[in-house]
């Protein structure tokens, strides 16, 4: 169909590439903008020019209150919120991949039930364990040390159980279910078991925190992240090859038995890193993926970027609302991403028309 030639004709409609480049460049703003907001609010009641000229002076700035409330609270919590709201984005759009299942997470194979099992035990007897071990670690880095091995091996624990029905994806969900409640039992009965102030940091941690975050903690969940972004990067095309179907993606040319273990063990790692220096958030691993598709389809070489960005968006928005309904104390962002994830997840599913037909 053609255009007229006079000054009201026809506007070309912008191509796919720069839709995507206005989308990943308006998430960018957003995300840069919620960045700023985080580093603003807080329960200390400084104000924006006091923060702005400790970020000019540096950490050895001569207003050594806003120094350490900016360099040692607040850079940290954004830091972590960045880096675990991008792992669980990462994780569970390839989860949803790799299971062909539109309600797969980073929490569907139990890998965050185990993680809190973990560090619940580090709770309860960490300095026995360590001791037992020879181990000589601080008490504030055997909570993430037992969480991330816990994950770990959760991992090999699913993987093992679904071998034996040959790893298919919906034998691997139904192992991880079983996996899931094993552990949340596990968490139960020490629950039961503690003392209550024990109990109490058990719980605390469980909710979901950026509270405890630290710059070693950001150095190691960040450098892990980093180990697993090229690892993912090489596997995008095998990705959305693999959502055509797994029969089109073998006629294709892909292992893929090999492509889902390797893509197994690196979302195993992100959740590891994402959980355990923050305890359990839950609801980021399963809407990000679904909006990062929304916005830009499903080739996983523009997917997999926003579903990081997305789930950056979501962690470091729950974080300004945890502090703005909480004035005193932020409320744990694990808490604040259970009751919004409930209302986003039915937007996202209502506004995919057809997707979910079956």
């Amino acid at each position: 169909m053609g255009c007229g030639t006079g000054a009201g004709a026809c506007v070309r409609a912008p191509s796919a590439a720069a839709r995507r480049a206005t989308i990943f460049a308006a998430a960018g703003l957003a995300l840069a903008g919620l960045v700023a907001a985080d580093l603003l609010t807080g329960p200390s009641g400084l104000s924006a020019g006091a923060l702005w000229e400790a970020l000019r002076a540096g950490p050895a700035g001569e207003n050594r209150a806003a120094a350490a409330i900016l360099y040692q609270i607040r850079l940290p919590q954004v830091a972590m919120a960045l880096i675990v709201g991008g792992a669980l984005g990462l994780a569970g759009l390839v989860m949803q991949t790799l299971l062909a299942n539109p309600l797969a997470s980073p929490f569907t194979l139990g890998f965050s039930a185990a993680a809190g099992f973990g560090a619940a035990l580090a709770i309860m007897f960490g300095g026995a364990i360590s001791a037992a071990l020879g181990l000589t670690l601080a008490p504030h880095l055997l909570t993430p040390l037992f969480a991330f091995a816990a994950t770990l091996g959760a991992t090999a624990l699913v993987w093992g159980l679904a071998q034996v029905r040959g790893a298919r994806p919906e034998i691997l969900v139904l192992v991880g279910i079983a996996v899931l409640f094993f552990f949340q039992s596990l968490q139960s009965l020490l629950q039961f078991l503690a003392a209550p102030e024990v109990l109490q940091q058990i719980v605390f941690w469980l909710f979901g925190s950026l509270a405890r975050a630290s710059w070693p903690g950001v150095w190691v969940a960040g450098g892990i992240v980093a180990l697993c972004l090229p690892l993912l990067a090489r596997e995008a095309w095998a990705l959305t090859a693999l959502r055509l179907g797994e029969a089109n993606a073998a006629s294709l040319g892909l292992e893929t038995e090999a492509l889902r273990r390797r893509l197994f063990l690196i979302t195993a790692a992100l959740t590891a890193a994402a959980v355990s220096f923050t305890g359990t958030i839950g609801f980021v691993g399963l809407i990000a993926p679904h909006v990062a598709r929304a916005l830009v389809g499903e080739d996983h070489r523009f997917a997999l970027p926003m579903a990081a960005i997305g789930g950056a968006v979501i962690l470091v928005s729950a974080s300004v609302a945890a502090k703005l309904i909480s004035q005193g104390a932020a409320i744990p962002v694990g808490l604040v991403t259970a009751i919004a994830g409930i209302p986003m997840l039915i937007a996202v599913i209502l506004g995919q028309k057809g997707r979910y037909d079956v």
